[in-house]
């Protein structure tokens, strides 16, 4: 019996050890796993700089060339055309107006009767593409449509859904994480591209401007996925994907996908884009319940360079004395680094020059006020 007792003591005294070292080597396995997810996603926050002309110069800060940026502080039909015109473009052929319909339930989106004119003074079709995150009543083109109906999109225009066929692949020229990106199949369709932006910030991304407008919002669902992933995964949604997706590699596929949009568009050249900095929340239109506004409106911007555009958009946040909340978010989620990535890989510049079309128009009013009082 004592024999037998001395064995079973044995037998579990084994067990135990074999337990030890399971449970040792499941530690280890999770501390080399914890440690390895740390570093893959740590990320640097970039600080912010201003960027415009003045204070480049004023700081003793080279650069190598600047983009225009027209701007005026009248967010109205009559706003928009004049930052329009000053951007002198012809759009030709069938033009696409890009824009974010905005998740179902979202008020902070592009107003219809704001862009009604313009959009329709160049006979556009509003284009946009299917959404890839979980919850979105916009990932299945029937619903999507639905939500563009009830938002008023399609009481203005055609609205055409890019990749309710499926996606085309274009070349990404000096990606460091996509060599390719995967798009609506509709955009081949158009000729000329304004896109309209909705600045405001952005859960994942810190900020959603024109660059951001044109990357993930021309790619398709599953080009969508690619983007948020840095070229890993293709199938939505991005949920998982995006777990183990460096922050940093997300937003550097943004700029690469962005730069691969405006070479498709002959190499920038049959591309625009205004921006407008009214609602702006923490949040993005794709969000279906968003943060409260908390900021003032500050007026449309236009460029041919999106790039400087959403960097004159972001310097414009940073001079603001109530943009505490959304410059926490863009600095939280180095949202700068798309403007560094940009510009890194010869996509853009982040000098810019802002021209002031309101005081354009004024000057031009007192010459013509002048001109009547000399003639009298």
């Amino acid at each position: 019996m004592k024999e037998k007792s001395e064995k079973q003591t044995r037998k579990n005294g084994k067990k135990h050890h074999r337990f030890l070292i399971g449970l040792g080597i499941f530690l280890a396995i999770i501390g080399i796993t914890t440690v390895w997810y740390i570093n893959h996603m740590h990320y640097d926050i970039e600080p912010h700089e201003y960027y415009d002309v003045e204070t480049l110069k004023a700081e003793g800060r080279s650069y190598d060339k600047s983009s225009v940026v027209y701007m005026t502080s009248d967010i109205s039909p009559e706003g928009l055309d004049k930052v329009y015109k000053a951007l002198n473009v012809n759009p030709t052929g069938k033009v696409a107006i890009k824009l974010s319909t905005g998740e179902a339930g979202n008020p902070n989106h592009l107003a219809p009767s704001l862009i009604k004119n313009l959009v329709q003074s160049v006979d556009g079709t509003i284009v946009e593409c299917n959404t890839a995150y979980s919850g979105s009543k916009r990932m299945e083109t029937e619903m999507h449509m639905q939500v563009a109906k009830e938002h008023g999109f399609t009481d203005i225009a055609d609205v055409d859904i890019m990749d309710r066929d499926g996606y085309m692949k274009i070349p990404v020229e000096g990606g460091v994480n996509l060599k390719e990106n995967w798009v609506g199949k509709n955009l081949a369709n158009y000729d000329y591209v304004l896109v309209l932006t909705h600045f405001k910030g952005h859960p994942m991304a810190g900020f959603g401007g024109a660059l951001k407008n044109i990357s993930i919002g021309i790619a398709s669902s599953e080009g969508k996925t690619r983007i948020h992933t840095g070229g890993v995964f293709s199938k939505p949604p991005i949920d998982l994907g995006s777990l183990i997706t460096n922050q940093d590699v997300f937003t550097e596929s943004m700029a690469e996908a962005a730069k691969s949009v405006s070479d498709y568009e002959a190499n920038g050249q049959n591309i625009v884009y205004i921006s407008v900095m009214n609602n702006m929340s923490i949040d993005c239109d794709c969000v279906s319940s968003p943060a409260e506004v908390d900021m003032h409106d500050i007026g449309i911007l236009a460029s041919t360079d999106p790039v400087a555009l959403d960097q004159a958009c972001v310097d414009l946040v940073f001079k603001s004395e109530d943009g505490d909340s959304l410059r926490e978010r863009i600095l939280d989620k180095n949202g700068l680094h798309i403007l560094t990535h940009s510009e890194k890989i010869g996509f853009g510049t982040r000098a810019y020059e802002i021209v002031n079309v309101d005081e354009t128009q004024d000057e031009a009013d007192e010459n013509i006020l002048k001109d009547d009082s000399d003639e009298n």
